[in-house]
């Protein structure tokens, strides 16, 4: 019988908390976001961008899923190195906040999520960052989501191809699901660094806002 494990917990080490890396953080901000746990739903462009702003921001946990490995086309606008190439994605991103932040704890799962994952996965979460490529699986993500969860808040984005344009990013607000990007363009434009890492600030940006909103 073949056991395959997807799931690592990252733990960080017992030391002492790192005053220095957050004495520029907005006052009052750390203590909220150390408590806080957010889940990136895809490790590519959005989601491992997000995922550096957030454990730079003081973020105490992720989740982060994703079943894929780094290419070497990744490296145009994901957060990976051409020592990355070849590893999982969840470990080589675990690696590198890891190295911004030891104490960050990283729940990482090295599988292709499903509806039947997301109350069980994600269950943690105070709120989730949707990072997939394709739009139907945005799709059946947001209504697992808001079905498993209502009250807590899924950031998407949409939008995201093409060059230049940043006045055309903007962020739309349904309920608790919000929408970052311009929500027209397509992937047969392309992608561009500067443009797919300002919609995933955009998405860091407003888990932050929310977070210590409700902290």
């Amino acid at each position: 019988m073949i056991i395959v494990i997807f799931f690592k917990r990252y733990y960080y080490p017992i030391m002492a908390k790192n005053n220095k890396l957050f004495e520029r953080n907005v006052p009052g901000s750390t203590a909220i976001l150390q408590k806080s746990v957010v889940a990136i739903a895809g490790c590519g462009g959005l989601g491992s961008n997000a995922a550096v702003a957030l454990v730079r921001a003081g973020i105490g946990k992720l989740i982060i899923a994703d079943p894929d490995i780094v290419e070497e086309s990744n490296l145009n606008r994901q957060y990976y190195f051409q020592s990355d190439v070849g590893q999982k994605k969840v470990d080589a991103l675990t690696a590198h906040l890891k190295a911004i932040n030891p104490e960050v704890i990283i729940d990482a799962y090295d599988k292709k999520i499903s509806r039947d994952d997301i109350s069980e996965i994600f269950r943690e979460a105070n709120l989730l960052i949707e990072a997939f490529d394709r739009a139907e699986n945005k799709l059946w993500l947001i209504e697992a989501w808001c079905k498993a969860f209502p009250e807590r808040a899924i950031i998407c984005a949409s939008g995201i191809s093409g060059l230049g344009n940043t006045d055309e990013l903007r962020i739309r607000r349904a309920g608790h699901i919000y929408f970052c990007g311009d929500e027209k363009t397509d992937m047969s434009m392309g992608l561009c660094s500067a443009r797919v890492a300002v919609v995933a600030n955009m998405q860091a940006n407003i888990a932050i806002e929310i977070l210590t909103k409700k902290g």
